[in-house]
């Protein structure tokens, strides 16, 4: 499970993410892109690099837990880490594909769409997406031509990091929960 931009494995959605998966018995490893590591350390920001480097780096890291008389590892990640991930799962195939809160677009830019390589993927594919999010709204995505190995599951009210709005009675840790229940069934049902 790779993390976002701007947020590493430390963040508040990762860890509950990885807890509520763990408790329905999905084990999760938490991979970390080399430029957040570098941030820590140097306790500044920066941007992280082209996506095809990262690709490179996920590529890398399944090959360390990989072994070939196993199946494949279900690949993930959380925004641009599920980008990752999938364009991964696009070039070299996966055993399956679980993206929370998927970046279809850069906010403000549906035009730019970020699907090219949606068409490559073969595996069983799930999105996890809150309703609300400025990466690909449920009305946005919608009207997307998405690959029949796609599911969605909408979050109600949930934005990019499944925080909900006030007025739904809702908060993040239910949705986060939601979230890990429909993964775990999603991978039960394509095991």
């Amino acid at each position: 499970m790779a993390h976002g931009a701007g947020a590493g494995q430390d963040s508040t959605f990762m860890q509950r993410l990885r807890d509520i998966l763990a408790a329905t018995g999905v084990q999760t490893l938490a991979m970390e892109f080399d430029y957040l590591q570098s941030m820590r350390r140097e306790g500044r920001r920066r941007p992280p690099p082209r996506v095809d480097r990262l690709v490179e780096e996920l590529a890398r890291w399944c090959d360390i837990v990989s072994h070939r008389d196993l199946p494949p590892p279900w690949l993930g990640g959380k925004s641009m880490g599920g980008r990752v991930a999938s364009m991964l799962a696009a070039r070299d195939g996966a055993r399956g594909l679980v993206l929370c809160g998927y970046p279809f677009h850069p906010p403000g830019k549906p035009e730019r769409l970020r699907l090219a390589h949606w068409s490559l993927l073969e595996c069983p594919t799930l999105v996890v997406q809150g309703s609300r999010d400025p990466f690909g709204t449920r009305e946005q995505v919608q009207g997307y031509d998405l690959p029949k190995v796609a599911k969605l599951h909408w979050l109600g009210e949930g934005d990019h990091d499944w925080k909900p709005t006030r007025a739904s009675g809702r908060d993040q840790a239910g949705l986060i929960a939601e979230a890990g229940a429909a993964i775990a069934a999603f991978m039960v049902d394509h095991s």
